[in-house]
């Protein structure tokens, strides 16, 4: 038997990029797979091509066009996934795209639309789901739930011309944890992937040479790379993983450790209220001897 026989899975956003390869990866290990994209000429096309191609390979497939972002849309990609399919066992959040601008240049709809899409997307998509499996292992039914959230690293780092993106994918990342944390007790699993590849999102811009195909040897930054660490936290195998964060690329997998306050520094003049002089005392003397730089235009690749 595959890895998933049996198993059915959503995928946003899964008309191209990492969630067509995530997709396809998915199908490839036996799962049932609902294609979700956007309601466009172009987006519709490339989805109906994800679906014929898991097809031709022998996997089982369907589309479900709708707004990833709305409610009414999102109920019924779940909706039509339990009446095809009679279950719902993986969620993978990854529909998403950007309006680049620094913070000073963007106006309140390309704030909004991107944070709408990202961090909105996955929230009623997570609420399905969770609510779902939630409701079977309540009743007392045999429940296997896995969901994978599409972060980036912009939301560890920040990212000077999108800081509505990198706002957004920081809230995934808590809202993931906090999800992972209520629904561990059900055996249910939630962990999050910051993906390095070259999408629609990646080829262009700044960044479009950055993630550019080589001549020749391995593409680095090809999507495929990353959809075996999709299927895996989908499996049966990583039952024992839940609450994580994973930066995946090429062939690298690295686990995000957790943030951790350093030593706290405490008030040389005692059990007193800060001073500014103890204040510039205290962390002027801290940063100066560890030479903590100023990320003037600081920025890592993007998911």
């Amino acid at each position: 038997m595959a890895e998933l026989d049996g198993k059915v899975a959503i995928v946003t956003g899964a008309g191209r990029g990492l969630g067509r390869e995530e997709a396809i990866d998915l199908a490839a290990n036996g799962a049932r797979v609902v294609i979700n994209e956007i309601d466009r000429p172009e987006a519709k096309q490339a989805a109906e091509q994800t679906v014929d191609d898991i097809k031709a390979a022998g996997g089982e497939a369907t589309l479900v066009l709708g707004d990833c972002a709305s409610t009414d849309d999102a109920q019924r990609l779940f909706e039509t996934t339990i009446k095809t399919y009679g279950d719902m066992n993986i969620m993978v959040n990854n529909a998403g795209f950007v309006r680049d601008k620094t913070i000073f240049s963007m106006d309140d709809e390309e704030f909004d639309s991107v944070v709408r899409v990202h961090l909105r997307g996955h929230f009623v998509n997570m609420r399905n789901a969770t609510a779902y499996w939630r409701g079977k292992a309540k009743s007392g039914e045999q429940v296997y739930g896995r969901l994978i959230s599409t972060s980036s690293e912009a939301a560890i780092y920040g990212s000077a011309g999108q800081p509505n993106y990198a706002a957004a994918k920081a809230g995934i990342v808590a809202m993931t944890m906090g999800a992972a944390q209520l629904m561990i007790k059900y055996g249910i699993t939630c962990n999050v992937i910051m993906p390095r590849a070259a999408t629609d999102m990646t080829m262009q811009g700044p960044t479009a040479a950055m993630f550019q195909a080589p001549d020749s040897g391995f593409h680095q930054f090809d999507p495929a790379n990353v959809a075996p660490l999709v299927t895996y936290l989908s499996s049966p195998r990583s039952s024992h993983i839940a609450g994580e964060v994973f930066i995946a690329w090429g062939n690298q997998v690295s686990v995000l450790k957790r943030p951790e306050p350093l030593d706290p520094h405490v008030n040389p003049d005692g059990e007193s209220r800060w001073t500014l002089d103890g204040l510039d005392r205290s962390l002027s003397t801290y940063f100066d001897e560890n030479h903590v730089p100023v990320r003037d235009g600081y920025s890592l690749p993007i998911g």
